[in-house]
């Protein structure tokens, strides 16, 4: 890259990455950021680590022409976007190591007037506990930067798309960090910009997928109701929808991705008293994919009883949603790993037709894992498993909706 970058990103994940090809594809000079050589090389080389649509060719592109460039060091520019994980810890209690670690690397380039602006899903005061801490080890600049939280709100999948049309949040300390923020965002985004503050920008993503949490725990909740009942629950949600003010979600094997299965836990982590309905769904989320791995374990039981021999299983999906090949918090992950627990030499078919290998599982193409299996576990509903032909001589555990 010939001239200065005129944006730093620190992180270059499924976020950041596309984040930096967009606003590079505006012809915006950005130097992106990660600890991992292998990204960086990747990148460097046009090609791009992750599976999104539409990302490789922006990726190449920018590169092509010079207007993105990774490295694992950050260098001065006039503005910093902080795009990195916010795992939790034990009793899920929330981690911003990554983000305090990104904001200690560009600590000693930050000058007057810069931008710096998080949009790493982060817990209440976040955005305001790096500030003090930028002013507390550079007090000259006290005052006199910009800082704002701006949460992204993307549908993996459909990311490239969704960042330019989907409405933000901007929420800056102060007045005229929100007002610089969105001058920034507004050279890329065609979606509507809606200024806050930080401390409401923080509190409006984590409530964003807690409120999808809860219901989507109440379309659990009611496909464990409607097992024992003895009723079909995608028949019951249909026929309830019908309903002019009923918009009931699809139940599944639980939640997961960087989100959803995560976001609410920064609420409770902080309001254990006051978040009852909002941990209880955690709960009930959490308890869906324990319940799915009973029922495949007893079915398995059933099965050797009738026949006098094990079946051959084949677990369908491990991804944490339809289409994608995202495992993080993968809850059709957690079951495949938890059957294979309790496996006493049954043959296992495990299947991801969304990627190609994986360290820790053995992966068996769809088409053969269906004609091979006795028993047949839908955990994710992929575009190639509704399209299978399978024998009535099977035995079928919808977890997710694929026959409905």
């Amino acid at each position: 890259m010939d001239k200065k970058p005129s944006v730093v990103m620190i992180g270059l994940g499924y976020i950041g990455l596309p984040t930096a090809a967009l606003i590079a594809q505006n012809k915006t000079y950005v130097h992106g950021v990660d600890i991992n050589p292998k990204v960086v090389e990747t990148i460097n080389a046009g090609n791009i680590h992750i599976i999104e649509p539409e990302l490789d060719v922006a990726v190449a592109n920018a590169v092509k022409d010079g207007y993105l460039k990774a490295d694992i060091n950050p260098v001065e520019a006039d503005t910093y976007l902080i795009v990195v994980p916010t795992p939790f810890k034990a009793r899920n209690e929330p981690d911003i190591s990554f983000v305090e670690a990104a904001t200690k690397a560009i600590l000693p380039l930050l000058k007057e007037d810069d931008l710096y602006i998080i949009e790493s899903t982060s817990p209440i005061g976040t955005t305001e506990k790096m500030m003090d801490f930028i002013y507390s080890e550079r007090p000259e600049l006290k005052d006199k930067l910009n800082i704002a939280y701006c949460p992204e709100r993307v549908l993996p999948g459909n990311v490239m798309y969704e960042l330019v049309h989907n409405d933000r949040v901007i929420g800056g300390v102060d007045e005229k960090s929100t007002e610089k923020a969105l001058a920034f965002y507004s050279q890329f985004i065609k979606g509507n910009l809606h200024k806050t503050n930080a401390r409401t920008a923080e509190m409006c993503k984590l409530v964003e997928n807690s409120s999808r949490d809860v219901q989507i725990a109440f379309a659990n909740e009611l496909s464990l109701i409607c097992d024992k009942a003895n009723i079909n629950v995608w028949n019951l949600i249909d026929l309830a929808n019908k309903h002019p003010r009923v918009n009931i979600l699809q139940p599944g094997c639980g939640v997961g991705g960087h989100c959803i299965a995560v976001d609410p836990y920064f609420i409770v982590a902080d309001y254990p008293m006051e978040s009852k309905i909002i941990g209880k769904a955690r709960e009930i989320n959490n308890y869906k994919s324990f319940w799915c791995a009973e029922k495949v374990q007893t079915t398995k039981l059933e099965f050797e009883l009738k026949h006098g021999r094990k079946p051959s299983i084949a677990i369908m999906g491990l991804a944490f949603k339809p289409n994608i090949d995202d495992l993080r918090e993968s809850p059709a992950k957690y079951i495949a790993q938890k059957v294979l627990q309790n496996a006493n030499n049954e043959e296992y078919f495990i299947v991801e037709p969304n990627i190609e290998t994986h360290k820790v599982f053995k992966l068996t193409n769809y088409e053969e894992a269906v004609q091979k299996a006795d028993l047949i576990v839908f955990l994710v509903a992929h575009d190639e498993f509704k399209k299978l032909n399978i024998s009535n001589k099977k035995i079928v555990l919808d977890f997710c909706g694929i026959s409905k």
